[in-house]
């Protein structure tokens, strides 16, 4: 079996990083590994800095055997997520995605592509059903 001691959950506090949430739970707890959360806040996104953070730290699993670690960063979101993946020795990034598809994907970008690419350890992409709208907010995650 794959050795998974840290695990790292990136939210942007969507309903696509909410439906990832419960993997990267589910996978902490599985493996006895610990969790970091982490979300990379952009400037001019609607919210503060502050507000960014006290709804980071809002990221606990209802099991109080996962350690959990909460860090808040500012760049390039795919960017800043592999870095740090690579310097805190990550062993799985858990990270949602919009599922965005032909012209709006060569617009947008997926940060969870370039997370995939870029990273040097492993990466769990989770997407909605096809079909589907949106995803419920993780119950353990409060805003």
């Amino acid at each position: 079996m794959i050795r998974v001691a840290r695990v790292l959950y990136p939210t942007d506090f969507s309903s696509y990083s909410n439906l990832a949430y419960f993997h990267a739970v589910a996978l902490a707890e599985a493996h006895g590994a610990t969790l970091a959360a982490v979300h990379v806040y952009a400037p001019g996104t609607g919210l503060t800095r502050e507000q960014a953070k006290g709804l980071l730290e809002q990221v606990r699993p209802a099991n109080p055997k996962i350690s959990v670690s909460h860090v808040l960063l500012e760049g390039d979101p795919a960017s800043e997520i592999t870095r740090y993946a690579a310097d805190a020795g990550i062993d799985l990034i858990v990270i949602g995605t919009h599922g965005r598809t032909g012209v709006e994907r060569l617009v947008m970008g997926s940060v969870a592509e370039r997370v995939m690419c870029e990273s040097a350890c492993s990466v769990l992409v989770v997407k909605l059903p096809k079909g589907a709208v949106g995803a419920e907010p993780a119950a353990e995650v409060r805003a």
